[in-house]
């Protein structure tokens, strides 16, 4: 499982990565890889206008919010 998170390094961003790997963590998922997209164009390409973006298996699950770790590991859940 390849895990994205889509955005420049903002404060919003840094949160989602952390609720991310929070999620990961709670999970005890182990087989998934977390990736940081920063360049605008790759940003662009996944059709997101606005950060954080958080991309599972190349379908974008989420757009212009911070989902709380609970949330991102019910996502991740329903993306496997």
């Amino acid at each position: 499982m390849i895990i994205k998170v889509l955005g420049s390094g903002c404060a919003n961003c840094v949160r989602l990565e952390a609720n991310v790997k929070e999620a990961l963590a709670a999970s005890g998922i182990v087989d998934a890889t977390v990736e940081k997209v920063t360049d605008y164009a790759d940003i662009a390409a996944y059709g997101i206008m606005s950060t954080p973006g958080l991309v599972v298996d190349e379908r974008v699950l989420v757009s212009g919010r911070v989902p709380d770790a609970a949330e991102v590991a019910q996502l991740i859940a329903s993306a496997r």
